[in-house]
């Protein structure tokens, strides 16, 4: 599809106005080393964070021996500020990359508003290899009315960090499933008001806080009464409510729930258990002993109510913008350059670079590295709490789920609901107005 057309209309009528948006697969063999394109002629731009940038200028140096009449410009910015580059502007913007970094719940809105070209992501995939069945991970998940708008860069999901000195003290056994409600109220620290974390708890029991079915139709089990909820769902919420009775207020602080949780896990502190992303292990670690007594679990051991706790099936992805879709050329060279920045054969370069993992690269690679053996933890980790998790929703309309559920389990500090009814009445509350918007 041709979207840089519909821009130049757009454009047009402008210029006459002023005159006037699953489970990871599990690779059956080595992922197969690219065979890069060669003779590649051309110029692309390329959105690269500072840290990244080592690897891709590697990737860019081997690029251009088998290309070496192409160019390869970086852009060092953070994906976000690139993204709101674009947001805030259009894809004809010389400051918006031809080649950037998306994560996957940003794939409809960027769709929606044509700012990404459709890539041959099965040719990429073939090239870099290792992919049993693209359309069933992350890739599915890019493809948007039968287009490929971007290619697999992560996978991402939430793990368990354990600090193994203040477990002891706790008596808590790491090597156990871990019922979240039989803990103390600050043995473990969610910030449940953030849906990021919150979901966790939510997914344990499979309640849907935005559906879309397959004809578009909306739903949300919150606006459902609390009598029709299945016991399964209000076990998980009823844990979330005991849990705000019973933790610290300041676990209920959006402000100020950060900074207690680092001071609470470091050793010595009353917390044993937090979760999160691989992108906090180094902050993680230097509380835990400077590592000493850090230890990396799957997300799913702890429960709620016997059921694993769940995160999603996260990740990143690479597009190309959308204007590049009328030079045949420079299409060539972005997906040809995609396939060398995810060539798996650099995969542990990529990780050291980016704290990034392949879905296309069996845990496996990452053990028999020369990793440290925290960060082979956080992979294997990473890839088995990925596998129980379900598909996260990248639908727009999922984005007013944050503030709804934020807002709605922060007022219980100032209406101070007596009962779990009373409290998920609240919430209710809230989800239904959200409805309303739809």
């Amino acid at each position: 599809m041709k979207k840089i057309v519909s821009l130049v209309v757009a454009s047009m009528m402008a210029l006459s106005i002023a005159a006037c948006t699953q489970a990871p697969t599990t690779p059956t063999t080595p992922p197969a080393t690219p065979d890069p394109e060669t003779g590649l002629t051309g110029e692309i731009t390329v959105q690269v964070e500072e840290g990244w940038k080592s690897y891709y200028d590697a990737a860019a140096a081997r690029f251009k021996e088998a290309n070496p009449d192409a160019v390869i410009e970086m852009k060092v910015t953070p994906a976000f500020d690139h993204l709101d580059v674009l947001d805030n502007t259009d894809v004809t913007n010389a400051d918006v990359a031809d080649v950037f970094a998306i994560p996957a719940d940003r794939i409809f809105g960027l769709a929606q508003n044509e700012a990404l070209a459709s890539i041959d992501a099965n040719g990429i995939a073939d090239t870099v290899g290792g992919f049993d069945n693209y359309d069933e991970g992350l890739g599915g998940n890019f493809m948007i009315d039968g287009d490929y708008l971007a290619f697999p860069m992560n996978i991402e999901t939430l793990i368990l960090y354990a600090n193994t000195k203040n477990a002891e003290t706790a008596g808590i056994d790491l090597t156990q499933p871990i019922e979240l409600t039989e803990l103390e109220p600050n043995d473990m620290l969610i910030p449940m008001f953030d849906a990021w974390f919150g979901i966790a708890a939510i997914n344990s029991a499979e309640i849907d806080l935005l559906a879309k079915d397959d004809a578009g139709k909306l739903s949300s089990d919150f606006t459902q009464e609390w009598s029709a909820l299945a016991p399964e769902k209000q076990a998980a919420f009823t844990a979330i409510y005991e849990y705000w009775k019973a933790a610290d207020p300041r676990m209920w602080d959006a402000e100020a729930a950060w900074g207690y949780m680092d001071t609470q896990f470091t050793t010595g502190g009353t917390a044993s258990l937090r979760i999160s992303g691989p992108w906090d292990a180094n902050s993680f670690s230097t509380q835990a002993g400077n590592g000493a007594d850090l230890e990396i679990l799957p997300l799913g051991t702890v429960t709620i109510d016997g059921n694993p706790l769940k995160h999603w099936k996260g990740g990143w992805g690479l597009a190309v913008n959308s204007r590049v879709e009328e030079d045949e050329d420079q299409m060539a060279l972005a997906e040809a350059f995609i396939a060398e920045l995810m060539n798996p054969e650099f995969a542990i370069d990529f990780f050291k670079a980016t704290g990034k993992i392949m879905e296309n690269v069996e845990a496996s690679v990452y053990t028999g590295s020369d990793l440290t053996d925290s960060e082979k933890s956080i992979i294997e980790n990473v890839l088995a709490s990925y596998q129980d998790a379900p598909a996260r929703p990248l639908f727009t309309e999922w984005g007013q789920v944050w503030d709804t559920w934020k807002n709605s389990v922060l007022s219980w500090a100032s209406v101070k609901p007596a009962t779990v009814e009373d409290a998920y009445k609240e919430v209710k509350a809230s989800f239904d107005a959200m409805m309303l918007n739809f």
